[in-house]
């Protein structure tokens, strides 16, 4: 039988990489696209190909380019779309790149997914679509609020990308991942900003609403569930949470962070790491009844036990050098 062709967009990035990694342990042949730089550098992927040589293939080039899109798309049976502008702060500053990239980009490759008959187009969102909660937990049918210019470019992509599956009959199926962390993760995000503080050991650390709740999944207990919906049938113009469906403040957060650490430092709050007031979501907790009905109760790691290998590969000098932990990367 022959072995299912899958394009992983945004393949060098966190959950990029990760997910790259399961599907050639599940022994699918592996399209990694990679955004292209004058480094020539594959990001996360750079030890990856290293093992995997027969069945990854790594391009390099750019979602934004129709023509790019449809080149790379022929022979490809799947597609996992996370490339994506994901920075929340960023987007304040440049909004028009989450347009170009976000909505244009998806909008190539659901166009050239349509020409090549791609059989399966999964299209990687997020819980921000929904803002701050109106009811929790918080399920599919949650209204969609777009609080920052990130979250409506992704409210947009979904509905871009939806408007293929009606109008076209392109086998598209909408993810949206609560909360993920795990090695690999930007500092951009609060965990990983959380526990390069502390091993840079500062005095206290900086951060912005310790107020907020957020529902956080491991990033590998997130790929399994992936990797379990491949094969689904009838999930076609549909649209399934993926999260624990449990939740933590961000206070509790840092103080079970230091906890594993065994530190005790001090929390600074810092304006410029706070939302604008309209823009805050306070509150994102995952109703996961919906996808648990399709794929079975899922084994995950507790949040604890997934801290502790977090923080542990953020100790490896090699992984934590990576990391410009002086400043404040929007």
């Amino acid at each position: 039988m022959k072995s299912k062709i899958i394009l992983v967009t945004g393949a060098e990035g966190f959950i990029g990489s990760h997910l790259v990694e399961c599907l050639l342990k599940n022994k699918y042949k592996v399209k990694a696209l990679v955004l292209y730089n004058s480094f020539n550098s594959w990001g996360w992927l750079e030890k990856i190909s290293k093992k995997n040589k027969l069945n990854l293939e790594i391009i390099t080039g750019d979602i934004r380019d129709y023509i790019f899109c449809e080149n790379i798309i022929k022979n490809v049976d799947i597609i996992f779309n996370l490339a994506s502008l994901i920075s929340i702060p960023y987007s304040y500053e440049a909004a028009e790149s989450f347009i170009d990239t976000n909505i244009k980009g998806t909008f190539n490759l659901c166009a050239a997914s349509k020409k090549s008959k791609v059989k399966n187009f999964f299209h990687i969102s997020t819980s921000e679509v929904y803002g701050s909660a109106i009811y929790t937990p918080i399920d599919e049918r949650h209204p969609l609020q777009p609080q920052s210019p990130y979250s409506a470019s992704k409210i947009s992509s979904e509905a871009i990308a939806l408007s293929f599956f009606y109008t076209y009959s392109l086998p598209v199926t909408v993810i949206r991942p609560f909360n993920t962390y795990g090695p690999r993760q930007s500092a951009r995000a609060i965990i990983p900003n959380i526990i390069s503080q502390l091993i840079s050991k500062k005095k206290y650390i900086e951060i912005g609403n310790i107020k907020s709740i957020r529902d956080f999944s491991f990033v590998l207990d997130q790929c399994n569930d992936l990797m379990k919906i491949i094969n689904k049938k009838k999930i076609y113009g549909q649209i399934f949470n993926l999260g624990s469906g449990t939740s933590i403040s961000i206070e509790n957060l840092i103080n079970l962070i230091c906890k594993i650490s065994k530190k005790n430092i001090k929390i600074k709050t810092d304006k410029q790491r706070f939302r604008p007031k309209k823009s805050e979501v306070n509150e994102l907790v995952c109703d996961n009844r919906k996808i648990t009905k399709l794929i079975g109760k899922s084994k995950r790691l507790s949040l604890e036990k997934g801290l502790k290998q977090t923080i542990e590969w953020f100790k490896i000098k090699d992984n934590f050098d990576k990391y410009k932990n002086d400043i404040y990367n929007i």
